[in-house]
């Protein structure tokens, strides 16, 4: 059947990989900018600084990538502010088709302003509670605390996933600069997240190759990978190496992400990343948006990329939304209850 734009955009989607800070709308920067008495804004157009973040943002650098961070964490240092960037994100995933999201930040970002990471993932939550709210509950959102893989102290992040696990908090990850970096650093933090009956996902296979996604898995035990798209790396024709393989059996899922895995260069083109490739290998490829601001894009574009980009169609884009939710950090009654009455129905009628 063809694939209309209306088709895709009411195409029922679940989310696993979007940054809260680099999800903002451009006007919501300027105006907590305006606020807060941050400094330096490239413009005060709301437009313009669009498409200022894109073209930060489209280097083919992950390091670069990651500047423009400093504009929209600037403007997220108290508490009115985290509800309020919540409540937008919850509201525009609900208008992209969204039904579930894990949506992830860094608690570290938003002290600078005085808040302890408490208030900060209290905000953060609260944010999303009105954001679901004002949407009817269409959508449901949970949260992913990320400790910076930079930095020192993952293991304060830790305790924060397990302490607000039964207020919408569902897992944990690193992020940051993966090259140099690797999940290696604290491998404790890791084996006790696994004792406390914690998930977690790692940022593997982005900007640095298959030795990083084996770090991720083999050492750390990662259930997820975010991006992961440099698992082909271990692919060579139709041979599957031992690594790929192994991330394939074992129904690791891999956060992709093609419109952002081009601006950092984890890929060349659209063209050549390998989220075809992938899923008809037998891969669980799920589509992510990364950073919706910083890459001008949204679920519906990443729907519209792969049916345009790489000939899926309506069993495609179902395959990888119900990949999504098997793999989403929830209790196995309410993934069941995601794809039983939500998803294969929604895509039944279309």
């Amino acid at each position: 059947m063809s694939l209309t734009p209306e088709i895709v955009r009411a195409a029922p989607k679940v989310l696993l990989h979007d940054h809260l800070d680099g999800g903002l709308r451009p006007q919501t920067v300027i105006e907590l900018a305006d606020a807060s008495g941050h400094q330096g804004l490239p413009t005060t157009d709301p437009e313009k600084l669009g498409t200022w973040f894109r073209e930060n943002a489209d280097s083919g650098s992950l390091v670069r990538y990651l500047e423009g961070f400093a504009h929209t964490c600037g403007v997220m240092q108290d508490e009115a502010a985290l509800v309020r960037v919540a409540s937008e994100a919850a509201q525009d995933l609900a208008g992209q088709g969204v039904v579930y999201a894990e949506v992830r930040y860094a608690p570290e970002l938003f002290t600078e302003g005085g808040l302890s990471l408490e208030q900060a993932v209290e905000a953060v939550q609260e944010g999303f509670r009105q954001g679901q709210a004002a949407t009817g509950e269409r959508i449901r959102v949970s949260a992913l605390l990320c400790a910076m893989r930079q930095n020192d102290g993952w293991q304060r992040i830790a305790d924060l996933v397990v302490r607000y696990r039964d207020a919408g908090v569902v897992g944990f990850d690193i992020a940051g600069p993966e090259l140099g970096f690797p999940a290696t650093r604290e491998l404790p933090v890791f084996e006790w997240l696994r004792q406390q009956n914690a998930h977690f996902t790692i940022h593997a296979g982005e900007a640095d190759g298959p030795e990083s996604i084996w770090q991720a898995v083999q050492f750390a035990g990662a259930e997820r990978l975010g991006h992961g798209v440099r698992i082909v790396e271990d692919i060579d024709g139709d041979r599957v190496g031992h690594l790929a393989a192994y991330v394939r059996d074992r129904r690791i899922a891999l956060e992709t992400c093609p419109t952002s895995n081009v601006h950092t260069g984890a890929v060349a083109t659209l063209a050549d990343h390998p989220l075809r490739r992938l899923k008809d290998l037998g891969f669980r490829v799920t589509l992510n948006t990364d950073n919706r601001l910083m890459s001008q894009t949204s679920m519906i574009n990443e729907f519209q990329t792969a049916v345009d980009v790489f000939g899926f169609t309506l069993d495609d884009l179902r395959d990888v939304t119900v990949n999504a939710a098997e793999a989403a950090f929830l209790p196995l009654p309410e993934r069941e209850a995601l794809i039983e009455d939500v998803i294969l129905p929604g895509y039944a009628a279309l």
